[in-house]
């Protein structure tokens, strides 16, 4: 996530998402309120949600953040864009590492995903290993969140030393698009899908670093969600999932194994293509996709986009994809 914390977000919906959000929000016990130039305003533990009539939607409040990662994306928007913000630019590689923890170190395995608010390119899950010596010398290294780094030169010097760190206790797993896909339609839901990842990632790494006691995440979704999806060894792992957890140096390392695996994957899709596909979500992709569409046909958009994204709907609008009997709005 971005390093500092936000106390606004804005969004927009169709009139179907807003309703659908403000069921859910019902059913969690929202309080609702009529307010000028808006359908409603709901209130809850000093968060509100605004959804004004024009589409525009505003949350504001101390549980901003929950709301949109657990709520609004994963559930309404169908896509992950909150916090990535840094991706776009503006991040300093100038920042120095994470400080020393106030506790002393207790090894664990950290685990990060790359891709996921990306709609052209894989999901690429990593998990690291981390006992007493490696955490010092990933200190060393100067190991970070992945997102205050915006050279990709950094990115694959900071993850060869990684690897070469660890002592072969970290795995990466790539899902590329055509999987991606698959495994979408099957599961149906975002946070589903990142959780089959992480437990995947999780038992790779256990066979590497059987000795682990712990795994950290950062935040998602509920937590029994990974635990459904694990195996037998990976049950007899203690699970912890919190918010910004890449302040670990565990799961920064994770987190920069996974943004090289994710950009050295983008760029054999654009070499593929001979046709540069930008990261994120932004109007650039969408151009990229509508050249791609030109230049190869919509058949072959599932080889490079997840097609959830509600970003197929804007190039392709109405579109159908094959062997889908409709695509839904925005997934």
């Amino acid at each position: 996530m971005a390093n500092s914390k936000k106390s606004f977000y804005v969004c927009e919906l169709s009139a179907e998402q807003i309703a659908q959000l403000e069921s859910i929000l019902k059913e969690r016990g929202w309080a609702f309120k009529e307010v000028p130039y808006a359908h409603w305003q709901a209130s809850l533990d000093k968060t509100s949600v605004t959804a004004y009539l024009s589409g525009k939607t505003t949350v504001q409040g101390k549980n901003l953040e929950e709301l949109v990662l657990y709520v609004i994306e994963p559930e309404i928007l169908k896509s992950a864009g909150f916090g990535y913000e840094d991706l776009l630019g503006g991040a300093d590689d100038s920042v120095k590492a994470e400080p020393e923890p106030e506790e002393p170190f207790t090894p664990h395995g950290g685990i990060d995903e790359s891709g996921k608010g990306d709609f052209f390119g894989p999901l690429v899950i990593a998990a690291v290993f981390a006992d007493d010596v490696t955490q010092k010398k990933f200190r060393a290294i100067g190991v970070r969140d992945s997102k205050t780094i915006k050279s990709g030169k950094k990115i694959k010097e900071m993850a060869n030393a990684i690897r070469d760190a660890s002592g072969g206790k970290f795995v990466v797993v790539t899902i590329g698009p055509e999987s991606y896909n698959r495994l979408y339609d099957k599961i149906g839901n975002l946070n589903r899908l990142l959780a089959w990842g992480h437990a995947r990632a999780i038992e790779n790494l256990l066979d590497k670093a059987p000795e682990c006691p712990r795994m950290l995440s950062d935040k998602f979704g509920s937590e029994h969600l990974i635990r459904n999806a694990l195996l037998k060894n990976g049950r007899n792992v203690k699970l912890e999932q919190r918010t910004k957890a890449e302040s670990d140096v565990a799961v920064a390392a994770a987190s920069i194994l996974a943004r090289d695996m994710f950009l050295s994957q983008m760029d054999k899709l654009s070499v593929a293509l001979h046709l540069e596909l930008p990261r994120g979500a932004s109007p650039a992709v969408e151009t990229a996709a509508r050249e791609l569409v030109v230049r190869h046909g919509a058949g072959e958009l599932g080889k490079y986009a997840k097609l959830h994204f509600k970003t197929l709907e804007k190039v392709l609008p109405g579109y159908v994809r094959p062997g889908k009997e409709a695509m839904q709005e925005n997934g």
